[in-house]
């Protein structure tokens, strides 16, 4: 006999992610469960691990979403030429940084680079993420140097140590520890770029 019960729609993706996304960053991965995050979504533990497969692919989806949509930002900054290459990294630089202490994106993060030595799966996914942050700041340290603003120099190497920077910087003020700050954060970045870059 066909079950009568009326069928509750999925969610829709952006839904799942978005919950997942403030549920990881309120209680961290550990304390997550499937059945506690499809409560919230009112839908079943068995419909999310369908989709999912497991708590790890979860938040890979969830990270590859968060970043997809500030990834939209960063091209749309990057593209803005009535602005000069200082003026867009200075862009680039603010929307890589968190914004503050518990900052969803980055503690996304700080969760995938704490699993992703068990998983081979995480660390490919990682890769990929963070690809075009790298590409992107790549062709921007490249084109300012074609046009005088930087000095000429390596190109790839200048991008992945400013990235470096970055990251270092970003993890204490996302984990809200003392001394660390946004507008620290930046104006260190700031100041470690230029000598990089200084034409």
């Amino acid at each position: 006999m066909a079950d009568a019960r009326p069928r509750r729609p999925a969610r829709p993706r952006e839904e799942v992610f978005a919950t997942a996304r403030a549920a990881i960053a309120e209680h961290g991965l550990a304390k997550l469960t499937m059945a506690g995050l499809g409560k919230q979504l009112q839908m079943s533990a068995g419909h999310l691990l369908y989709y999912f497969g497991s708590k790890d692919q979860l938040l890979l989806e969830t990270l590859r979403w968060s970043e997809d949509q500030l990834g939209a930002r960063r091209r749309e900054a990057l593209a803005d030429h009535a602005l000069d290459p200082w003026q867009r990294l200075d862009a680039y630089l603010r929307l890589y940084l968190p914004e503050g202490p518990g900052d969803p994106r980055w503690i996304l993060w700080i969760e995938v680079w704490g699993r992703s030595p068990a998983s081979a799966e995480l660390r490919q996914g990682q890769q990929d993420i963070e690809a075009p942050w790298q590409s992107d700041l790549a062709a921007l340290v490249d084109e300012g140097a074609a046009a005088g603003h930087f000095t000429p120099g390596p190109t790839a190497e200048r991008a992945a140590q400013i990235r470096a920077l970055l990251d270092g910087l970003a993890v204490p003020v996302a984990l809200g520890l003392p001394g660390s700050s946004p507008d620290e954060a930046l104006t260190h970045a700031t100041a470690v770029a230029r000598i990089l870059l200084r034409a």
